[in-house]
């Protein structure tokens, strides 16, 4: 999103525009924690997703996976910024559910935004983000023949491109979800964030502000949550922004991420790279979407002809992942471009 929630928020005015997106989720591991992976377990119907904390190249990492006896191929879901692999979860089951086993699926958090701070307030850029998929899909697929297919929302989607250009023979189809490419120079909203993440006076500043929110009721800041966020919101999304996002080193590291990848993206997109891969990729946008506008949309047509694109215009967010509805909806169209490559 470029921060998943890099679309959907509003605080106080641009400023919170962007906090909110990143301040959507007090930290409170106990309770909130105790009761969202209960939630995981819980009942329902189809095959439940398992949080897990894993250890990719010495850093502790949230994944969340469904497994599959007869699995045809691995999908690996990269987030967005925030890269909380928990919003993750009815998306990750409605894919699931869609493709009837088909696949394995696992959605690999960013290091250091989770609900502990298991790195002792290091912060981790854009390329170091990178290298952690690199080395999680070395550690866990290195004598794997299975297939595996990227899916990335947001900066997840620049991610899998980098991640692809790394692993050419291991990753056989990258989808991109309202994919962040390349900076909106119209895009005001950007700009504000950008001042922000360059601060590193304001993104402390933020990030204390924002461990302070832990102290307040639960049902305080449950509340906040769908005041400022959405009453549309999933019950998934608001359990994990109040148990991930409201902490300081998860503000930290997404303003620091937020940084390097606008220093990053302030760069031409690869278009050499994927014009020889236009077969191997596709990118779903949104009608309104400053992260990924219609712009970009028109600009990677004409730079890359043949590409599979699409727009969803159904009026989903770019956190699509925090309904249940834009969930359903993504999944359904992930799942599609999937059943496509298992066909050939």
């Amino acid at each position: 999103m470029t921060l998943v929630f890099s679309a959907p928020v509003r605080f106080t005015g641009l400023l919170a525009s962007r906090l909110l997106r990143l301040l959507p989720t007090p930290s409170r591991p106990s309770r909130y924690l105790r009761g969202y992976i209960a939630s995981l377990h819980s009942a329902s119907m189809g095959k439940q997703a398992t949080l897990l904390m894993r250890t990719v190249s010495g850093y502790s990492t949230e994944s969340l996976e469904i497994h599959s006896e007869e699995s045809l191929l691995h999908i690996i879901v990269i987030p967005g910024n925030p890269g909380i692999a928990s919003y993750y979860k009815d998306f990750v089951e409605a894919v699931y559910q869609l493709l009837e086993g088909q696949a394995s699926i696992t959605a690999i958090g960013h290091v250091s935004h989770s609900a502990k701070d298991w790195e002792h307030g290091r912060k981790f850029s854009l390329e170091e983000q990178i290298a952690h998929k690199v080395d999680f899909i070395k550690q866990e697929f290195q004598n794997n023949e299975v297939p595996i297919i990227l899916v990335g929302h947001s900066i997840g989607s620049y991610i899998c491109l980098e991640v692809f250009k790394r692993l050419p023979q291991q990753v056989k189809y990258v989808i991109g979800l309202y994919p962040f490419l390349t900076l909106n120079k119209n895009s005001f909203k950007q700009s504000i964030i950008g001042l922000i993440a360059r601060s590193s006076v304001i993104s402390a500043a933020i990030s204390y502000f924002a461990s302070l929110l832990r102290s307040l009721p639960i049902s305080v800041q449950d509340n906040m949550v769908r005041q400022f966020l959405g009453k549309t919101w999933s019950a998934t999304a608001v359990a994990v922004t109040c148990s991930h996002l409201l902490q300081y080193h998860t503000m930290r590291n997404m303003l620091f991420l937020a940084m390097t990848e606008f220093e990053k993206l302030s760069e031409e997109p690869d278009w050499m790279f994927m014009k020889r891969k236009h077969n191997q990729l596709s990118f779903l946008f949104g009608i309104d979407d400053h992260w990924a506008p219609l712009s970009h949309f028109e600009e990677v047509s004409r730079q890359v002809p043949g590409l599979a694109l699409a727009v969803e215009r159904e009026g989903h967010m770019h956190a699509f992942c925090c309904t249940q509805a834009g969930s359903s909806w993504v999944g359904h169209h992930v799942a599609s471009l999937i059943r496509n490559q298992i066909a050939k």
